[in-house]
């Protein structure tokens, strides 16, 4: 009995040993893997920016070949991607204005311009009312005369207080805002020849017969809307906007009375084009 336990004793401090031998042997392969592979940490490449000595010229950043773009980039049609011709904003589209392109813009100019510039274009959207400065008004003689290139550009470039766009509108869903600004201006300012045809009547009175005055009241905006942020508390050129007299009183302006710029509407029963 006595020899039986000591071979089971014997047999089971063999066991740990060679499990012990076994782990140890484990943890010494992975530190020699681990010390001996370093393609993860130490990769063979170029940092930007940095000299080398594997070039002749020490630069590790290679020129590009001249005369060549990235694929998708050519642009070849200058006008469609810029709204220039020749460095002037040309007054053309690049492509037929259909009503299915128009309504393209409404869908795009109420998700990305109305919060700024408003339904109607009148500048006053709701970032504007609570205390943003004041967009640009569609409806002034400047912006109505304005090539219709000035508009993409202004979406692909900015302007003043406004952002580029480029990276939220395609070029062709510029275009289409562009197509749709000119429709909310014609709502504003079409002639009787625009409007063979058709029963027209002006947001005011549609609201006034139906006990909704308030609705077509100019809009108050915050004094901060007013504010410019510049040494002199002006627009500094900028055209279209506002301007603050005094050059130390841009916090405590009075806003002035703002237009309402809201489109007519035709009125029930009347046949739209």
């Amino acid at each position: 009995m006595q020899r039986q336990s000591v071979e089971r004793r014997g047999k089971s401090v063999g066991m740990k040993c060679l499990q012990t031998i076994s782990a140890v042997g484990s943890l010494a392969a992975m530190l020699v893997l681990a010390g001996c592979r370093q393609d993860m940490h130490d990769q063979p490449k170029f940092f930007p920016q940095r000299g080398t000595s594997f070039y002749a010229d020490g630069r590790s950043v290679r020129p590009q070949v001249e005369n060549t773009v990235a694929r998708g980039q050519l642009h070849e049609d200058t006008y469609f991607y810029t709204g220039l011709n020749n460095g002037a904003e040309g007054n053309t589209f690049p492509f037929p204005v259909t009503m299915d392109v128009v309504q393209r813009g409404q869908e795009r100019y109420n998700v990305y311009c109305a919060p700024c510039h408003s339904r109607v274009g009148n500048g006053q959207g709701m970032i504007v009312q609570r205390g943003y400065r004041p967009a640009g008004d569609f409806h002034t003689d400047r912006l109505r005369n304005a090539p219709l290139g000035h508009f993409f550009a202004v979406m692909t470039n900015g302007y003043g207080a406004m952002p580029d766009y480029a990276a939220q509108v395609t070029p062709a869903d510029r275009w289409a805002i562009v197509a749709y600004i000119r429709a909310l201006q014609l709502s504003q300012n079409a002639s009787g020849a625009d409007l063979v045809g058709q029963q027209t009547k002006p947001l005011a009175a549609i609201a006034h017969e139906q006990g909704m005055d308030e609705f077509v009241e100019p809009l108050k905006l915050p004094a901060t809307a007013h504010v410019y942020g510049t040494p002199n508390g002006q627009d500094n050129g900028i055209p279209g906007q506002d301007k603050i007299t005094g050059a130390n009183t841009p916090a405590a302006a009075t806003p002035k009375p703002a237009t309402t710029g809201t489109p007519a509407a035709t009125a029930p029963g009347a046949t739209k084009q």
